[in-house]
């Protein structure tokens, strides 16, 4: 019994810890693409019209 507690713990300690890096990854995705599509904006600047 206490064999199958454990291994659902370990599973679920991992499978926390995948989702924590697949979180990571993704939020410094987004920062770079918003940095660039910023950076092309300021770029640009002159260009725009409102």
């Amino acid at each position: 019994m206490e064999e199958k507690v454990y291994r659902t713990m370990k599973l679920v300690g991992s499978g926390n810890i995948v989702i924590g890096i697949v979180m990571i990854v993704i939020g410094l995705a987004a920062g770079i693409v918003s940095i660039v599509s910023g950076a092309h904006l300021l770029k640009r600047k002159g260009e725009l019209t409102f």
